[in-house]
């Protein structure tokens, strides 16, 4: 805990914090600039006098939940967090679980307006977060699974539909490969996660060929790469797809693209229009 860089930081933050930015009153008899400590206090639920302290580079180490409650207090960005909870000592997370899983609204936005790509948002142990339309028309409507089952690799390795788990992928093994590797280097970022151990004694109980590919140790991430999706309407669709790290977050945006004009472009715009509906259905 470095406790005059604390001080400094939570003193600067709370003079730049104005009283109606919070929801106080502004009044006419501030002396000082932004909030008073007393109200940053009462904001994050926890004693004037602890949190005084701390300002003033003497307070004792403040747990996790003053942490939390003075980052809301201060209305803190997700770096600033990041950087409170640094200087405290203190892991923003939990050793014992996996970051949070809440998308960013910027992030949420952005695939909102990439009308013409499926873009997923996906997690450091291949689970889906988030995703546009066109995304749930080129793989599967992720809206009707169960949270749980929005994890790419318990889709591929246990589902009893294989075919329609690895949605018509052509280079099986570089996929589950490569997924695969997103989940052994998670192990190394969070080696007490019992959510990740759970994950994992699952996949090695259900799934032999998960064991095969685990047991190989074997490695391989691609950012970037071309794959063809054999679509059950459409047929197939060659794609690029570029993986995008979100800054602060241990998620990752996937993006798949097709050179305008092209046969795999002109498929997209054809799951653009027919959207989750099946062309077969009875007009």
């Amino acid at each position: 805990m470095d406790n005059q860089a604390l001080a400094a930081f939570l003193r600067t933050r709370r003079e730049q914090i104005r009283p109606q930015d919070v929801g106080l009153p502004r009044g006419s008899r501030r002396r000082t600039p932004g909030l008073r400590r007393e109200e940053v206090a009462q904001l994050a639920h926890i004693s004037t006098d602890h949190y005084s302290r701390l300002e003033q580079a003497r307070g004792r180490h403040p747990s996790r939940a003053v942490l939390q409650g003075i980052a809301r207090a201060l209305r803190l960005s997700d770096l600033e967090r990041a950087h409170l909870f640094s200087l405290a000592g203190e892991l923003e997370h939990d050793p014992d679980r996996l970051p949070s899983r809440v998308v960013a609204p910027s992030t949420a936005a952005l695939l909102d307006r990439l009308g013409d790509t499926p873009a997923l948002v996906v997690d450091n142990i291949c689970q889906v977060l988030a995703w546009n339309p066109l995304a749930a028309a080129l793989f599967e409507d992720f809206s009707a699974l169960r949270a749980a089952d929005r994890n790419v690799l318990r889709r591929v390795f246990l589902s009893p539909d294989r075919d329609r788990a690895t949605y018509g992928i052509t280079d099986y093994r570089r996929f589950v490969t490569s997924a695969v590797s997103y989940l052994r280097v998670a192990t190394t970022r969070y080696p007490d996660s019992a959510e990740l151990r759970s994950l994992i004694a699952e996949l090695l109980a259900g799934s032999a060929d998960f064991a095969r590919l685990w047991d190989s140790h074997e490695l391989l991430i691609d950012h970037h790469a071309r794959q063809v999706f054999r679509h059950p309407q459409v047929g197939p669709i060659e794609l690029d797809f570029d993986i995008l790290t979100v800054p602060d977050r241990d998620q990752q945006v996937i993006l798949f693209t097709a050179e305008p004009g092209s046969d795999a472009y002109r498929n997209l715009q054809l799951l653009k229009v027919i959207g989750l509906q099946h062309m077969d259905a009875p007009a």
